[in-house]
């Protein structure tokens, strides 16, 4: 496959063994580290691997952010969104407008609520129960991807309660998935520096290991372009690896760029903050060596990266584009290039234009709905 390329022998004999087996953290290392001509080989070494595992269908959902507030008493350091709670833009929904946002996505045939917000001081299992019961009751057969670990930890500790008791009310309460947010960059170096206030790697682990358990599944994220270095880079995808071998409860992977214009630690003056090109495009192709069909479904973050280079990124062994997200007030807060709302029509274009199949699919891709 990699006669007459422009590659080291080294390179060569990762990306020949990647064919068969996944890469080691060694071998992932070295992939992260490359430069020139030395990427296309690893890209289409990524491409061809998912081509096989999944094929060429890249699949998206008709979803809609629901971020009921703003205010967050979690301060992390590349957060552009949350407010103190006597902010003039601070804000809670209230029933009305949260029915109001579903009422407008279920008519423009949305599948997904992703229920989000910052972390309310007082904010308790019952009020998210409640939340999530609000929507349930007037949208039965619309999925709730909501809130995070380190908010269910939170609401466990005000509630009096361990977090298995809490996952199980919340999924008794109508939760279907758990996005991978809070997981940022799992090592506590990096961690101390962006994020001191939230859970822990150990206590991370924990927690989604425990929704797990429960029956809840959900999404693995990374977000890289801080000051985390390549190395923590691979032993974010190692941990979420090793979770995954345990539990197979993770239904996505997805590597989301840290957009760091308004972020509070660039503002201070932080600098080389933001990931190169190159760099966005070897994180997907190691991703994929390393996970190959354990965690089968590779996402790509348009709303951070914008339609164009998320397509480019789909070349990179990614097979799926998100959702169309009915407005998205984080990404937005953060600079989102192309705006927080895409249609059907705009993805498939993006889809359609690389010669692969555009389709819908649920929270958990185990229903696909052909695009006409």
């Amino acid at each position: 496959m990699f006669d007459e390329l422009p590659i080291s022998s080294k390179t060569e004999g990762i990306l020949t063994k990647s064919l068969d087996e996944a890469i080691t953290v060694e071998e992932a290392n070295h992939l992260m580290n490359i430069r020139g001509s030395e990427l296309f080989p690893l890209l289409a070494t990524a491409d061809y691997l998912r081509q096989k595992i999944v094929g060429d269908n890249v699949t998206f959902i008709n979803n809609c952010n629901i971020n009921f507030t703003n205010i967050c008493t979690v301060r992390c350091g590349f957060c552009a969104f949350g407010k103190d709670a006597d902010d003039p833009e601070a804000y809670i929904l209230n029933d009305e407008q949260i029915l109001e946002k579903a009422e407008g996505a279920v008519q423009n045939g949305a599948r997904e609520f992703t229920l989000m917000g910052g972390v309310l001081k007082d904010a308790d299992i019952d009020y998210y129960e409640h939340l999530l019961t609000l929507l349930k009751d007037n949208y039965p057969d619309v999925a709730i991807h909501g809130f995070s670990p380190t908010m269910v930890r939170d609401a466990c500790r005000v509630s009096g309660m361990d977090v298995a008791e809490g996952f199980e009310r919340l999924k008794n309460a109508g939760l279907d998935t758990l996005p991978g947010t809070a997981a940022e960059i799992l090592t506590d170096r990096s961690r101390e520096i962006i994020c001191p206030e939230k859970v822990s790697v150990a206590d991370w682990i924990d927690i989604v290991k425990t929704a797990q358990e429960v029956g809840i599944k959900g999404s693995a994220t990374i977000m890289y372009g801080h000051v985390e270095t390549l190395e923590e880079r691979v032993e974010h995808i190692d941990i979420i690896r090793k979770i995954q071998e345990e539990t197979g409860g993770f239904t996505e992977f997805i590597p989301m760029t840290f957009m760091h214009e308004y972020s509070p630690i660039f503002l201070e003056g932080q600098s080389d903050l933001g990931a190169t090109g190159t760099q966005d495009l070897k994180l997907y192709a190691v991703s994929r060596l390393m996970l190959r069909d354990l965690v089968p479904h590779i996402q790509v973050s348009w709303v951070k990266m914008g339609f164009r280079f998320a397509q480019v990124s789909l070349m990179a062994g990614a097979d799926d584009l998100g959702g169309t997200l009915g407005g998205d007030e984080l990404s937005e807060a953060s600079g989102a290039p192309d705006g927080v709302d895409a249609s059907i029509s705009t993805l498939s274009r993006i889809v359609k234009d690389l010669g692969r199949n555009p389709i819908e699919r649920n929270s958990t891709y185990t229903e696909f709905y052909p695009i006409e």
